[in-house]
Protein backbone atom coordinates (compact mmCIF):
# COMPACT_ATOMS: atom_id res chain seq x y z
CA UNK A 1 0.00 0.00 0.00
CA UNK A 2 1.39 3.38 -0.94
CA UNK A 3 2.04 6.08 1.61
CA UNK A 4 -0.61 8.29 0.00
CA UNK A 5 -3.23 5.59 0.59
CA UNK A 6 -2.53 5.42 4.34
CA UNK A 7 -4.91 7.56 6.35
CA UNK A 8 -4.24 8.86 9.81
CA UNK A 9 -6.46 7.84 12.71
CA UNK A 10 -7.57 11.44 13.11
CA UNK A 11 -8.64 11.75 9.46
CA UNK A 12 -10.43 8.40 9.60
CA UNK A 13 -12.38 9.36 12.72
CA UNK A 14 -13.21 12.78 11.28
CA UNK A 15 -14.37 11.30 7.97
CA UNK A 16 -16.38 8.63 9.78
CA UNK A 17 -18.13 11.21 11.96
CA UNK A 18 -18.77 13.34 8.86
CA UNK A 19 -20.25 10.35 7.04
CA UNK A 20 -22.41 9.42 10.04
CA UNK A 21 -23.51 13.03 10.39
CA UNK A 22 -24.46 13.26 6.73
CA UNK A 23 -26.24 9.91 6.81
CA UNK A 24 -28.13 11.04 9.92
CA UNK A 25 -28.72 14.75 9.41
CA UNK A 26 -29.49 14.59 5.67
CA UNK A 27 -32.42 12.14 5.98
CA UNK A 28 -33.72 14.02 9.03
CA UNK A 29 -33.52 17.34 7.15
CA UNK A 30 -35.25 15.86 4.11
CA UNK A 31 -37.91 14.27 6.29
CA UNK A 32 -38.51 17.52 8.18
CA UNK A 33 -38.66 19.46 4.92
CA UNK A 34 -41.17 17.06 3.39
CA UNK A 35 -43.18 16.85 6.60
CA UNK A 36 -43.31 20.63 7.09
CA UNK A 37 -44.24 21.23 3.44
CA UNK A 38 -46.89 18.52 3.53
CA UNK A 39 -48.33 19.87 6.79
CA UNK A 40 -48.32 23.41 5.43
CA UNK A 41 -50.04 22.25 2.24
CA UNK A 42 -52.77 20.60 4.30
CA UNK A 43 -53.08 23.80 6.29
CA UNK A 44 -53.42 25.85 3.07
CA UNK A 45 -56.07 23.48 1.70
CA UNK A 46 -58.07 23.79 4.93
CA UNK A 47 -57.71 27.55 4.66
CA UNK A 48 -59.02 27.45 1.09
CA UNK A 49 -62.06 25.43 2.14
CA UNK A 50 -62.66 27.71 5.10
CA UNK A 51 -62.25 30.77 2.88
CA UNK A 52 -64.78 29.38 0.40
CA UNK A 53 -67.21 28.60 3.23
CA UNK A 54 -66.61 32.10 4.59
CA UNK A 55 -67.50 33.67 1.21
CA UNK A 56 -70.76 31.69 1.11
CA UNK A 57 -71.49 32.62 4.72
CA UNK A 58 -70.90 36.34 4.00
CA UNK A 59 -73.23 36.22 0.99
CA UNK A 60 -75.93 34.46 3.02
CA UNK A 61 -75.66 36.93 5.91
CA UNK A 62 -75.86 39.99 3.60
CA UNK A 63 -78.80 38.78 1.53
CA UNK A 64 -81.62 41.33 1.56
CA UNK A 65 -84.94 39.45 1.57
CA UNK A 66 -86.93 42.62 0.85
CA UNK A 67 -85.11 43.46 -2.35
CA UNK A 68 -84.45 39.83 -3.13
CA UNK A 69 -80.71 40.35 -3.68
CA UNK A 70 -77.48 42.03 -2.53
CA UNK A 71 -76.22 45.54 -2.63
CA UNK A 72 -73.93 46.05 -5.59
CA UNK A 73 -71.26 47.75 -3.45
CA UNK A 74 -71.10 44.73 -1.14
CA UNK A 75 -70.69 42.32 -4.06
CA UNK A 76 -68.00 44.51 -5.54
CA UNK A 77 -66.07 44.80 -2.26
CA UNK A 78 -66.34 41.09 -1.50
CA UNK A 79 -65.39 40.15 -5.04
CA UNK A 80 -62.32 42.42 -5.24
CA UNK A 81 -60.98 41.42 -1.80
CA UNK A 82 -61.42 37.78 -2.78
CA UNK A 83 -59.71 38.42 -6.13
CA UNK A 84 -56.63 39.88 -4.45
CA UNK A 85 -56.50 36.76 -2.26
CA UNK A 86 -56.61 34.55 -5.36
CA UNK A 87 -60.31 33.69 -5.34
CA UNK A 88 -62.35 34.53 -8.51
CA UNK A 89 -66.04 34.89 -7.72
CA UNK A 90 -69.14 34.76 -9.90
CA UNK A 91 -72.40 35.46 -8.00
CA UNK A 92 -75.81 34.63 -9.51
CA UNK A 93 -79.40 34.91 -8.30
CA UNK A 94 -81.97 32.16 -7.83
CA UNK A 95 -82.79 32.16 -11.55
CA UNK A 96 -79.11 31.76 -12.45
CA UNK A 97 -78.62 35.27 -13.74
CA UNK A 98 -75.10 36.58 -13.05
CA UNK A 99 -75.14 39.51 -10.61
CA UNK A 100 -71.35 40.02 -10.33
CA UNK A 101 -68.45 38.33 -12.12
CA UNK A 102 -64.78 39.13 -11.38
CA UNK A 103 -63.65 38.27 -14.92
CA UNK A 104 -66.27 40.52 -16.50
CA UNK A 105 -65.78 43.31 -13.96
CA UNK A 106 -61.96 43.58 -14.27
CA UNK A 107 -60.59 41.21 -16.88
CA UNK A 108 -57.08 42.72 -16.80
CA UNK A 109 -56.67 42.49 -13.03
CA UNK A 110 -58.15 39.00 -12.97
CA UNK A 111 -55.80 37.74 -15.71
CA UNK A 112 -52.76 39.27 -14.01
CA UNK A 113 -53.54 37.62 -10.68
CA UNK A 114 -54.16 34.25 -12.35
CA UNK A 115 -50.81 34.52 -14.21
CA UNK A 116 -48.97 35.41 -11.01
CA UNK A 117 -50.49 32.45 -9.18
CA UNK A 118 -49.68 30.09 -12.06
CA UNK A 119 -46.08 31.32 -12.15
CA UNK A 120 -45.72 31.02 -8.39
CA UNK A 121 -47.08 27.46 -8.38
CA UNK A 122 -45.30 26.37 -11.57
CA UNK A 123 -43.17 23.82 -9.70
CA UNK A 124 -46.27 21.96 -8.51
CA UNK A 125 -48.82 20.05 -10.50
CA UNK A 126 -52.21 21.72 -10.45
CA UNK A 127 -54.51 24.21 -12.10
CA UNK A 128 -57.46 26.52 -11.54
CA UNK A 129 -60.53 24.76 -10.20
CA UNK A 130 -64.11 26.02 -9.94
CA UNK A 131 -66.39 25.02 -7.07
CA UNK A 132 -70.11 25.89 -7.01
CA UNK A 133 -71.93 26.65 -3.77
CA UNK A 134 -75.66 27.27 -3.16
CA UNK A 135 -76.66 30.37 -1.21
CA UNK A 136 -79.61 29.86 1.11
CA UNK A 137 -81.68 32.20 3.20
CA UNK A 138 -84.75 31.35 5.26
CA UNK A 139 -84.39 27.71 4.33
CA UNK A 140 -84.60 28.24 0.60
CA UNK A 141 -82.07 28.67 -2.19
CA UNK A 142 -81.68 32.35 -3.09
CA UNK A 143 -78.67 32.20 -5.35
CA UNK A 144 -75.30 30.64 -6.03
CA UNK A 145 -71.62 31.50 -6.15
CA UNK A 146 -68.83 29.97 -8.22
CA UNK A 147 -65.42 30.17 -6.52
CA UNK A 148 -62.41 29.61 -8.79
CA UNK A 149 -58.93 29.15 -7.25
CA UNK A 150 -55.72 27.28 -7.93
CA UNK A 151 -55.99 23.66 -6.79
CA UNK A 152 -55.31 21.50 -5.00
CA UNK A 153 -53.83 24.51 -3.16
CA UNK A 154 -51.94 27.69 -3.82
CA UNK A 155 -49.67 30.00 -1.89
CA UNK A 156 -50.26 33.64 -1.41
CA UNK A 157 -47.23 35.88 -1.62
CA UNK A 158 -46.88 35.76 2.16
CA UNK A 159 -47.34 31.98 2.20
CA UNK A 160 -44.71 31.57 -0.47
CA UNK A 161 -42.20 33.71 1.42
CA UNK A 162 -42.92 31.82 4.63
CA UNK A 163 -42.39 28.35 3.15
CA UNK A 164 -39.28 29.52 1.28
CA UNK A 165 -37.80 30.96 4.48
CA UNK A 166 -38.69 27.78 6.35
CA UNK A 167 -36.96 25.59 3.74
CA UNK A 168 -33.85 27.78 3.85
CA UNK A 169 -33.84 27.60 7.67
CA UNK A 170 -34.15 23.80 7.58
CA UNK A 171 -31.26 23.56 5.12
CA UNK A 172 -29.18 25.97 7.19
CA UNK A 173 -29.85 24.00 10.37
CA UNK A 174 -28.80 20.78 8.60
CA UNK A 175 -25.58 22.32 7.28
CA UNK A 176 -24.83 23.95 10.64
CA UNK A 177 -25.43 20.66 12.45
CA UNK A 178 -23.10 18.87 10.04
CA UNK A 179 -20.45 21.56 10.50
CA UNK A 180 -20.74 21.38 14.30
CA UNK A 181 -20.57 17.57 14.17
CA UNK A 182 -17.45 17.68 12.00
CA UNK A 183 -15.83 20.29 14.25
CA UNK A 184 -16.65 18.33 17.40
CA UNK A 185 -15.58 15.13 15.69
CA UNK A 186 -12.29 16.71 14.70
CA UNK A 187 -11.63 17.76 18.29
CA UNK A 188 -12.58 14.29 19.53
CA UNK A 189 -10.41 12.66 16.88
CA UNK A 190 -7.52 14.87 17.92
CA UNK A 191 -7.93 13.92 21.58
CA UNK A 192 -8.06 10.22 20.67
CA UNK A 193 -5.30 10.32 18.06
CA UNK A 194 -2.84 12.29 20.17
CA UNK A 195 -2.21 9.58 22.81
CA UNK A 196 -2.32 6.87 20.14
CA UNK A 197 0.29 8.72 18.09
CA UNK A 198 2.34 9.24 21.24
CA UNK A 199 2.02 5.52 21.99
CA UNK A 200 3.37 4.68 18.54
CA UNK A 201 6.28 7.08 19.09
CA UNK A 202 7.10 5.59 22.49
CA UNK A 203 6.80 2.05 21.09
CA UNK A 204 9.27 3.04 18.35
CA UNK A 205 11.66 4.38 21.00
CA UNK A 206 11.28 1.15 22.98
CA UNK A 207 12.04 -0.85 19.83
CA UNK A 208 15.27 1.16 19.50
CA UNK A 209 16.22 0.30 23.08
CA UNK A 210 15.25 3.60 24.71
CA UNK A 211 13.18 2.55 27.73
CA UNK A 212 13.09 5.95 29.43
CA UNK A 213 10.20 7.40 27.39
CA UNK A 214 6.97 7.77 29.37
CA UNK A 215 3.53 9.34 29.16
CA UNK A 216 3.58 12.34 31.46
CA UNK A 217 -0.11 13.27 31.27
CA UNK A 218 -2.72 10.52 31.46
CA UNK A 219 -5.74 10.95 29.10
CA UNK A 220 -9.15 11.47 30.66
CA UNK A 221 -10.68 8.57 28.66
CA UNK A 222 -10.52 5.31 30.60
CA UNK A 223 -9.49 3.11 27.66
CA UNK A 224 -6.78 5.54 26.56
CA UNK A 225 -5.62 5.90 30.17
CA UNK A 226 -5.35 2.10 30.42
CA UNK A 227 -3.40 2.01 27.15
CA UNK A 228 -0.92 4.68 28.20
CA UNK A 229 -0.53 3.10 31.64
CA UNK A 230 0.17 -0.27 29.98
CA UNK A 231 2.83 1.33 27.75
CA UNK A 232 4.43 2.98 30.78
CA UNK A 233 4.45 -0.35 32.61
CA UNK A 234 5.89 -2.06 29.55
CA UNK A 235 8.67 0.51 29.28
CA UNK A 236 9.42 0.25 33.00
CA UNK A 237 9.43 -3.56 32.85
CA UNK A 238 11.70 -3.62 29.81
CA UNK A 239 14.01 -1.10 31.48
CA UNK A 240 14.22 -3.30 34.55
CA UNK A 241 14.81 -6.39 32.41
CA UNK A 242 17.53 -4.51 30.55
CA UNK A 243 19.14 -3.56 33.85
CA UNK A 244 18.92 -7.18 34.99
CA UNK A 245 20.44 -8.36 31.72
CA UNK A 246 23.33 -5.93 32.03
CA UNK A 247 23.83 -6.88 35.65
CA UNK A 248 23.70 -10.55 34.69
CA UNK A 249 26.45 -10.00 32.14
CA UNK A 250 28.56 -8.23 34.75
CA UNK A 251 27.78 -10.81 37.44
CA UNK A 252 28.47 -13.79 35.23
CA UNK A 253 31.73 -12.26 34.09
CA UNK A 254 32.71 -11.65 37.72
CA UNK A 255 31.72 -15.08 38.95
CA UNK A 256 33.38 -16.88 36.07
CA UNK A 257 36.50 -14.72 36.06
CA UNK A 258 37.34 -15.29 39.74
CA UNK A 259 37.39 -19.12 39.78
CA UNK A 260 38.87 -19.37 36.28
CA UNK A 261 41.67 -16.97 37.24
CA UNK A 262 42.34 -18.94 40.41
CA UNK A 263 42.42 -22.29 38.60
CA UNK A 264 44.56 -20.86 35.80
CA UNK A 265 47.10 -19.33 38.22
CA UNK A 266 47.32 -22.53 40.27
CA UNK A 267 47.77 -24.76 37.23
CA UNK A 268 50.25 -22.32 35.69
CA UNK A 269 52.35 -22.29 38.85
CA UNK A 270 52.32 -26.08 39.02
CA UNK A 271 53.18 -26.45 35.32
CA UNK A 272 56.11 -24.03 35.70
CA UNK A 273 57.34 -25.94 38.73
CA UNK A 274 56.84 -23.02 41.09
CA UNK A 275 54.28 -25.02 43.10
CA UNK A 276 54.17 -28.67 43.77
CA UNK A 277 50.99 -30.44 42.60
CA UNK A 278 49.94 -31.24 46.14
CA UNK A 279 46.51 -32.66 47.07
CA UNK A 280 45.59 -29.38 48.82
CA UNK A 281 46.29 -27.26 45.73
CA UNK A 282 44.52 -29.74 43.45
CA UNK A 283 41.56 -29.73 45.88
CA UNK A 284 41.45 -25.91 45.72
CA UNK A 285 41.33 -26.09 41.92
CA UNK A 286 38.58 -28.69 42.19
CA UNK A 287 36.54 -26.43 44.51
CA UNK A 288 36.76 -23.57 42.02
CA UNK A 289 35.64 -25.87 39.19
CA UNK A 290 32.69 -26.97 41.35
CA UNK A 291 31.74 -23.27 41.75
CA UNK A 292 31.72 -22.92 37.97
CA UNK A 293 29.66 -26.12 37.65
CA UNK A 294 27.12 -24.84 40.21
CA UNK A 295 26.78 -21.60 38.25
CA UNK A 296 26.26 -23.51 35.00
CA UNK A 297 23.66 -25.67 36.74
CA UNK A 298 21.75 -22.54 37.79
CA UNK A 299 21.87 -21.22 34.24
CA UNK A 300 20.67 -24.56 32.84
CA UNK A 301 17.81 -24.60 35.34
CA UNK A 302 16.85 -21.10 34.27
CA UNK A 303 16.98 -22.08 30.60
CA UNK A 304 14.70 -24.98 31.41
CA UNK A 305 12.19 -22.55 32.95
CA UNK A 306 12.30 -20.34 29.85
CA UNK A 307 11.90 -23.22 27.40
CA UNK A 308 9.56 -25.48 29.32
CA UNK A 309 6.00 -24.90 30.47
CA UNK A 310 6.87 -27.00 33.56
CA UNK A 311 3.73 -29.14 33.54
CA UNK A 312 3.91 -30.78 36.98
CA UNK A 313 3.81 -34.55 37.32
CA UNK A 314 1.27 -34.46 40.11
CA UNK A 315 0.54 -37.01 42.77
CA UNK A 316 -0.89 -36.86 46.30
CA UNK A 317 1.82 -35.18 48.38
CA UNK A 318 1.85 -34.41 52.11
CA UNK A 319 3.59 -31.04 52.21
CA UNK A 320 4.17 -31.34 55.98
CA UNK A 321 6.08 -34.56 55.37
CA UNK A 322 8.08 -32.87 52.58
CA UNK A 323 8.90 -29.92 54.86
CA UNK A 324 10.05 -32.31 57.60
CA UNK A 325 12.40 -34.08 55.16
CA UNK A 326 13.90 -30.81 53.91
CA UNK A 327 14.35 -29.48 57.46
CA UNK A 328 16.14 -32.70 58.40
CA UNK A 329 18.51 -32.25 55.44
CA UNK A 330 19.42 -28.75 56.65
CA UNK A 331 19.97 -29.59 60.31
CA UNK A 332 23.74 -29.88 59.93
CA UNK A 333 24.07 -26.64 57.98
CA UNK A 334 21.90 -24.79 60.52
CA UNK A 335 24.02 -26.19 63.36
CA UNK A 336 27.18 -24.70 61.82
CA UNK A 337 25.71 -21.21 62.48
CA UNK A 338 24.06 -22.27 65.73
CA UNK A 339 20.63 -21.60 64.23
CA UNK A 340 17.42 -22.99 65.69
CA UNK A 341 15.47 -24.69 62.86
CA UNK A 342 11.99 -25.76 63.98
CA UNK A 343 9.00 -27.34 62.23
CA UNK A 344 5.37 -27.14 63.25
CA UNK A 345 1.99 -27.86 61.71
CA UNK A 346 -0.05 -30.81 60.53
CA UNK A 347 -0.49 -33.08 57.55
CA UNK A 348 -1.75 -31.37 54.41
CA UNK A 349 -2.20 -33.45 51.27
CA UNK A 350 -2.29 -31.64 47.93
CA UNK A 351 -1.92 -32.75 44.28
CA UNK A 352 1.63 -31.70 43.45
CA UNK A 353 4.96 -32.61 41.91
CA UNK A 354 6.91 -33.85 44.94
CA UNK A 355 10.34 -33.07 43.51
CA UNK A 356 9.21 -29.56 42.59
CA UNK A 357 7.83 -28.86 46.09
CA UNK A 358 11.07 -30.18 47.61
CA UNK A 359 12.96 -27.73 45.40
CA UNK A 360 10.73 -24.82 46.51
CA UNK A 361 11.05 -25.51 50.26
CA UNK A 362 14.76 -26.21 49.87
CA UNK A 363 15.36 -22.85 48.22
CA UNK A 364 13.38 -21.00 50.91
CA UNK A 365 15.12 -22.68 53.87
CA UNK A 366 18.53 -22.36 52.19
CA UNK A 367 18.00 -18.61 51.77
CA UNK A 368 16.82 -18.31 55.37
CA UNK A 369 20.00 -20.00 56.64
CA UNK A 370 22.25 -17.84 54.44
CA UNK A 371 20.70 -14.55 55.51
CA UNK A 372 20.11 -15.29 59.21
CA UNK A 373 22.97 -14.36 61.55
CA UNK A 374 24.39 -16.84 64.06
CA UNK A 375 22.16 -17.82 66.98
CA UNK A 376 19.08 -16.86 64.95
CA UNK A 377 15.79 -18.71 64.57
CA UNK A 378 14.08 -20.22 61.52
CA UNK A 379 10.53 -21.53 61.84
CA UNK A 380 8.87 -23.69 59.21
CA UNK A 381 5.11 -24.26 59.36
CA UNK A 382 3.03 -26.52 57.08
CA UNK A 383 -0.69 -27.22 57.17
CA UNK A 384 -4.13 -26.56 55.71
CA UNK A 385 -5.96 -23.33 55.03
CA UNK A 386 -9.52 -23.08 53.72
CA UNK A 387 -8.83 -24.38 50.18
CA UNK A 388 -5.06 -24.78 49.97
CA UNK A 389 -2.03 -26.30 51.56
CA UNK A 390 0.26 -23.65 53.06
CA UNK A 391 3.97 -23.65 53.83
CA UNK A 392 5.53 -20.74 55.72
CA UNK A 393 9.24 -20.12 56.27
CA UNK A 394 9.92 -17.44 58.91
CA UNK A 395 13.33 -16.16 59.99
CA UNK A 396 14.70 -13.35 62.14
CA UNK A 397 17.53 -12.56 59.73
CA UNK A 398 18.66 -9.38 58.03
CA UNK A 399 15.37 -8.95 56.18
CA UNK A 400 14.75 -7.31 52.82
CA UNK A 401 14.40 -3.59 52.14
CA UNK A 402 10.95 -2.47 51.09
CA UNK A 403 12.18 -1.16 47.73
CA UNK A 404 13.74 -4.58 47.00
CA UNK A 405 10.58 -6.64 47.61
CA UNK A 406 8.97 -6.16 44.13
CA UNK A 407 12.09 -7.56 42.45
CA UNK A 408 13.28 -10.50 44.54
CA UNK A 409 11.51 -13.04 42.32
CA UNK A 410 13.15 -11.59 39.19
CA UNK A 411 15.82 -13.77 37.69
CA UNK A 412 19.42 -12.92 38.66
CA UNK A 413 18.19 -10.37 41.18
CA UNK A 414 20.05 -10.39 44.48
CA UNK A 415 19.84 -8.05 47.43
CA UNK A 416 23.52 -8.78 48.01
CA UNK A 417 25.07 -6.51 45.39
CA UNK A 418 28.58 -7.78 46.23
CA UNK A 419 27.78 -11.05 44.43
CA UNK A 420 29.54 -12.92 47.21
CA UNK A 421 28.70 -16.53 46.50
CA UNK A 422 29.14 -17.38 50.16
CA UNK A 423 25.92 -15.50 50.89
CA UNK A 424 24.02 -16.33 47.76
CA UNK A 425 23.95 -17.92 44.33
CA UNK A 426 23.33 -16.42 40.93
CA UNK A 427 19.92 -15.11 41.98
CA UNK A 428 17.66 -17.68 40.32
CA UNK A 429 16.54 -19.74 43.33
CA UNK A 430 13.44 -17.65 44.09
CA UNK A 431 12.69 -17.32 40.39
CA UNK A 432 12.66 -21.10 40.08
CA UNK A 433 10.57 -21.45 43.23
CA UNK A 434 7.97 -19.00 41.96
CA UNK A 435 7.85 -20.75 38.58
CA UNK A 436 7.21 -24.13 40.21
CA UNK A 437 4.49 -22.79 42.52
CA UNK A 438 2.68 -20.93 39.72
CA UNK A 439 2.85 -24.07 37.55
CA UNK A 440 0.78 -25.73 40.29
CA UNK A 441 -1.74 -22.89 40.15
CA UNK A 442 -0.53 -21.59 43.50
CA UNK A 443 1.06 -18.40 44.76
CA UNK A 444 4.15 -17.37 46.70
CA UNK A 445 4.29 -14.24 48.85
CA UNK A 446 6.95 -12.44 50.83
CA UNK A 447 6.65 -10.16 53.86
CA UNK A 448 9.82 -8.61 55.14
CA UNK A 449 11.40 -5.65 56.86
CA UNK A 450 15.05 -4.67 57.08
CA UNK A 451 16.57 -6.01 60.29
CA UNK A 452 13.37 -7.78 61.33
CA UNK A 453 13.52 -10.94 59.25
CA UNK A 454 11.42 -12.34 56.39
CA UNK A 455 8.36 -14.54 55.99
CA UNK A 456 7.74 -16.48 52.78
CA UNK A 457 4.29 -18.04 52.26
CA UNK A 458 3.59 -20.74 49.67
CA UNK A 459 -0.02 -21.64 48.87
CA UNK A 460 -0.82 -24.78 46.84
CA UNK A 461 -4.44 -25.39 45.78
CA UNK A 462 -6.07 -28.64 46.77
CA UNK A 463 -8.24 -28.87 43.67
Amino acid sequence: MGVAAIKTLRSRITLTILAVSLLTIAPISVFLNVYINRTFENYIMRQERERSDGIVSDLESHYDALSGGWEEDFLHTLGMYSLYDGYILSVSDARGDVLWDAENHDMTQCSRIMMEISARMSTLKGGFETHDYAIEAGGRRVGGVSVTYYGPFFYTENDYRFIKTLNIATLAIGLLSAAVAVFAGSLLARRIAKPVTRTAAIAAQIARGNFNERFDDAPSTRELRDMTAAVNRLAASLAEQENLRKRLTSDMAHELRTPLAAVASHLEAMIDGIWEASPDRLSACHDEILRIAALVKDLRELAKIDGDKRVPNKSEVDIFDVARTVCHNFEAEAAKKNLTLSLAGEASVVPADKDGIIRVITNLISNAIKYTPENGRISVTAGDSKDAGVVEVLDDGIGIAEEELPFIFERFYRTDKSRNRKTGGAGVGLTIAKSIVEAHGGAIEVHSETGAGSRFVVKLPKG
